[in-house]
């Protein structure tokens, strides 16, 4: 594990992120992060967690986590919040709240980039926030590849939703259907296959074995259903294979998880599925329970791994938040900081 400590954002202050990175710290599951937010906000969300309260120590620097007292959240504020951000209401939706959450991710790629962080763990933002507060990306991970930018030509990533049974990667994300649709190309697709065949050995404990998800209802059946399968995908994973990628395909989209799906005992034909959509591909990682699920965004410089649920407004304040799937999106980043250190 690097020295320097794990990065967790709060998220957006009026959803459950203050409560399940508190919860976390207060679990165990966090020692060594530090806690990137806004003070006032997550001392309201302490008392979700604990009537009592749960100590907070604002440092100024990663670094400084070695002088915080035992059982003390370190938090470190960014510059750029808004004031009265623990005066909103919970579940509202507010420019304020997507101002506040764009400017803790900024301060963590900033850290992680400078060497100060190990990792960046994301609580839940809101998108019509985000885009309230004039930040022009549809969610973390366009926003993430933006900052990881520095020459004006974005870096290609990709995003993995992964829990104990299933790994998904998506061609597309944020985007309409039929302009997801529209960005299905051989580049796109031979580009994901090399992503993953890059990335996920972290995950898989050697070259994955990758099976490719058709568009079409039966994969195109030969043409009958759309011919994107002929088309684009088929020479993707042909070029990919030339390569030396073990990507298998195109498969059903309605069984190829099945196949890929691990249980105790057996031995999957493969260790992740490339989708081709953002619903085709998350949809059955989600239903396999959201609990213990984790988002990762592959291509990256650094690590960052998230939640693979929303804010959660309908709950946000009543103290109910579940912090599961971050405590798992936590331990993945720190399994995968360590694999990228050779431990």
């Amino acid at each position: 594990m690097s020295a320097a400590p794990l990065l967790v954002t709060m998220g957006d202050a009026a959803g459950i992120g203050p409560e399940i990175a508190l919860r976390a710290f207060r679990q165990g599951a966090a020692g060594g992060c530090v806690l990137v937010g806004d003070v006032a906000v997550l001392q309201r969300a302490a008392r979700l967690v604990d009537p009592l309260g749960v100590p907070l120590a604002l440092i100024e620097r990663p670094a400084d986590i070695a002088a915080v007292p035992p059982g003390a959240v370190p938090v470190l504020e960014p510059p750029g919040l808004p004031d009265g951000l623990a005066a909103l209401p919970w579940g509202c939706i507010d420019a304020r709240c997507g101002a506040a959450a764009a400017a803790c991710i900024r301060e963590a790629v900033a850290l992680v980039r400078r060497g100060e962080g190990a990792a960046i763990v994301t609580a839940p933002i809101h998108k019509e926030a985000l885009a309230a507060a004039g930040v022009d990306f549809p969610g973390h991970t366009e926003m993430l590849q933006a900052l990881a930018t520095d020459d004006g030509d974005p870096r290609p990533v990709r995003m993995m939703l992964a829990n104990d049974e299933l790994r998904v990667v998506l061609v597309t994300i944020h985007v309409a259907l039929r302009k997801a649709i529209e960005l299905v190309t051989l580049d796109a697709v031979l580009q994901t296959l090399r992503i993953t065949h890059a990335s996920v050995p972290a995950w898989a404990g050697g070259p994955p074995r990758i099976a490719v998800a058709g568009l079409n209802p039966h994969a195109g059946e030969g043409g009958l259903f759309g011919d994107e399968e002929l088309r684009i995908i088929a020479p993707a994973i042909a070029a990919a294979r030339a390569e030396g990628i073990d990507a298998q395909g195109p498969f059903p989209p309605d069984t190829v998880f099945m196949r890929a799906r691990r249980r105790p005992g057996h031995r999957e034909p493969f260790d992740v599925v490339v989708a081709m959509t953002h619903d085709h591909g998350l949809i059955p990682v989600k239903y396999l329970g959201v609990e213990q699920g984790v988002n990762v965004t592959l291509g990256l410089p650094f690590v960052r791994t998230s939640p693979d649920h929303g804010t959660a407004f309908d709950i946000a304040g009543r103290g109910l938040a579940d912090a599961s799937s971050l405590v798992a999106a936590i331990g993945a980043a720190r399994a995968m900081v360590a694999q990228r250190a050779g431990r």
